[in-house]
């Protein structure tokens, strides 16, 4: 079978793309903290810093992903069905096979990761191997490929550690902005005014602009993956079944994450977004409702 994936040149351009303006931000910001300290060291610091963490985004994003969604390596005699099933279709596919996890939640998701489909994995929680048959899992396992196909697991879990980031140095700021008050010095205080205003304004336009970076890779990824995975199984309603089952579902993930939310085939947190424009999925009524037509 000569399985077609659309997406997966665009992807990895997307990733370059993303990892190239990190850095130009983080260079950026650099410059300004070695012009406003004239500390030439910053901008050094700035450089290597964003150097370091695109080439630690690239190897071990992967690995940060699995370890904090809780996830556990399965062996073939551990579940015989899920392997059978998720070798069968990597071989539809012309896929390596992947490594398969288990996330021990009564949650019912799936998520997959990797920087490429040699070093890929797909996770299924206990929740959704206790409620979905064998043709609704083939469904939601086939649509975890898909992104694998389509190059989508680097570009989505790259930007987990990037979105971490945004958090960790906003964070910094108001730190750094706290201390700076403290000090009696009153160039100090002028500095540490300076780092709240920044800290403040990325503590506001962070979570928004996180959650449109996420919206802009993860809605068209998923209609495109459910088409893709209704195609390579041949059953649209497998997947359609699932989703509804999942739909159906009220429980939230127990590690359900802002930064990881995006990665999964529903929305972990289960409805607790602000808002309809915010949500990194489509509803999933919608792509019922495709999947079906």
């Amino acid at each position: 079978m000569n399985y077609n994936y659309k997406d997966k040149n665009k992807n990895t351009f997307k990733t370059w793309v993303l990892m190239a303006i990190f850095l130009g931000v983080v260079v950026g910001i650099g410059w300004f903290f070695s012009i406003y300290f004239n500390s030439p060291t910053i901008l050094y610091f700035a450089i290597g810093f964003s150097l370091l963490m695109n080439f630690f985004s690239y190897w071990f994003s992967d690995k940060i992903v699995l370890k904090i969604s809780g996830a556990k390596l399965l062996q073939k005699n551990d579940n015989f069905e899920l392997y059978g099933i998720v070798q069968n279709l990597s071989q539809r596919a012309r896929l390596p096979m992947p490594k398969i996890y288990t996330i021990n939640d009564s949650s019912p998701n799936a998520f997959a990761t990797g920087r490429n489909a040699k070093n890929s994995a797909v996770a299924v929680t206990t929740g959704l191997l206790n409620i979905l048959d064998k043709n609704e899992l083939e469904g939601v396992v086939a649509h975890e490929l898909s992104h694998i196909g389509n190059k989508d697991i680097l570009l989505s879990t790259v930007v987990v550690v990037l979105v971490g980031f945004v958090a960790l140095i906003s964070d910094m700021f108001i730190r750094s902005a706290i201390w700076g008050s403290m000090s009696k010095n009153n160039e100090n205080n002028n500095s540490g005014s300076v780092l709240f205003i920044i800290g403040l304004v990325l503590a506001i336009f962070s979570p928004i602009a996180v959650s449109l970076i996420q919206l802009a890779i993860s809605r068209k990824r998923e209609f495109i993956a459910d088409s893709s995975g209704a195609f390579l199984t041949n059953n649209p309603r497998g997947l359609a079944d699932a989703l509804t089952k999942i739909s159906e579902n009220s429980i939230p993930l127990k590690k359900a994450n802002k930064a990881t939310a995006h990665m999964f085939i529903a929305n972990p947190f289960k409805g607790k977004n602000i808002g309809k424009i915010f949500m990194t999925h489509p509803p999933l009524e919608e792509r019922i409702k495709n999947l079906l037509r």
